[in-house]
């Protein structure tokens, strides 16, 4: 009997004991456990049970270890973050000779130009169209225009002109038609295209521009010079038509020079080559890896890419002048821009090294830089391209085959 008494009690000690651990699985209850235990008196007489009553509070602990399921998602964590991240190619810089900057940078342009309204002009006895220009305020090229007037643009006694409104910006020497373009935030190719502009695309000191984007043609003029800065961005395009500088009363283009020891000053405008000598080579060998024209996401390429290893000599295509090197256009990186002469142009961009000058005439087959990977290039290769007066053409349409 004695026996089934002390097994009795054995077992309603051991009941409450196993009660903790049942209840700390519930979030809401964590410590009820402790208040129905009646009896620990009636276990204190056994040393052993007496011993263990603690153990079920240690338990409490334990519940940890249920998160352990929704903590298994970030075991799948370390070899994500052991991944290298990708790092961009680092662009290598352009080398090139020592040269002046270009003109439309050390030969900034005041956007002081004149809102000209529209008026009649009765022409006096001794008037010409430049004395007409200047007395109105207009452009002489634009009064023609107006009045259907061509060279050598003669105007007698007692006609009456026409004189179109606009606002018209007063040329000074030395100043570029980039210059301009930024000054007013306009893009140079909507003036070329406002004042019928053409080869050689020179500007002269005294002439009057018109000025596209401004209030008398219904859009205003961006009023912040640095808004104006910003809005224009250099191409290809505005170095061809806008990048020599003004010429002043009775000054005449420099004359090439034969080697790049000799730097014309940025003030000097360039005299093109009069006529095409030869057709055109390949500047360099190697795989065409982007055709002319529109690309597959909508983007258009004004030449060819070739893929070349790195320091590969970019050859000129033909006899030219070299008319831009450096590299003020972003995407191109290093950049050798050179007229042939019957409106030809080639230009050959993402070059590593530059050497030649502004000014230099150049032989087909002469070495112009080496090649690289500069600009927005994503691998080594040379951008190459053909132009007709403003307009690009396909370079494998003028290259031999092969």
């Amino acid at each position: 009997m004695a026996g089934v008494i002390g097994a009795s009690l054995l077992l309603s000690a051991c009941i409450p004991h196993m009660e903790p651990p049942m209840a700390a699985s519930e979030p809401v209850a964590p410590s009820p456990p402790a208040t129905p235990l009646p009896a620990p008196a009636m276990a204190s007489p056994a040393t052993p049970q007496a011993v263990a009553t603690p153990a079920p509070r240690k338990v409490a602990p334990r519940a940890p270890i249920r998160r352990s399921v929704p903590a298994t998602p970030r075991r799948t964590a370390p070899p994500i973050a052991t991944t290298p991240p990708v790092v961009a190619p680092i662009k290598e810089p352009v080398s090139s000779l020592p040269a002046p900057r270009p003109s439309w940078e050390i030969r900034p342009v005041a956007p002081d130009a004149k809102e000209i309204p529209a008026s009649v002009y009765v022409v006096q006895p001794g008037d010409t169209l430049r004395g007409v220009a200047d007395r109105t305020g207009a452009g002489s090229e634009a009064i023609a225009r107006a009045n259907g007037l061509s060279a050598p643009f003669l105007i007698r006694a007692g006609q009456r002109l026409t004189i179109p409104a606009g606002r018209y910006h007063l040329v000074r020497s030395g100043e570029s038609g980039i210059a301009i373009a930024r000054a007013y935030g306009v893009p140079w190719s909507r003036i070329v295209e406002a004042n019928a502009l053409a080869e050689p695309y020179v500007l002269r000191a005294g002439q009057r521009i018109l000025i596209p984007g401004t209030t008398a043609t219904g859009t205003p003029v961006t009023s912040s010079a640095a808004e104006r800065a910003a809005a224009f961005t250099l191409d290809v395009d505005d170095i061809l038509t806008g990048g020599e500088p003004a010429l002043a009363t009775n000054q005449a283009p420099a004359k090439p020079s034969a080697t790049p020891a000799r730097v014309l000053p940025p003030t000097a405008v360039v005299a093109a080559p009069s006529r095409l000598r030869s057709g055109f080579a390949w500047p360099v060998e190697g795989k065409v890896i982007k055709r002319f024209g529109a690309g597959s996401s909508g983007e258009r390429n004004d030449g060819i890419k070739i893929a070349v290893p790195i320091g590969t000599p970019i050859k000129a295509t033909a006899d030219g002048v070299v008319a831009y090197v450096g590299d003020g256009i972003a995407a191109l990186g290093g950049l050798v821009i050179v007229k042939h002469g019957d409106g030809w142009t080639s230009v050959y961009g993402h070059a590593s090294k530059l050497m030649v000058q502004r000014g230099q005439s150049v032989k087909r087959g002469q070495t112009l830089a080496l090649s690289g990977q500069t600009g927005f290039a994503d691998r080594p290769e040379l951008h190459f391209e053909l132009r007709r007066g403003r307009t690009p053409v396909d370079p494998m349409s003028q290259l031999p085959g092969r």
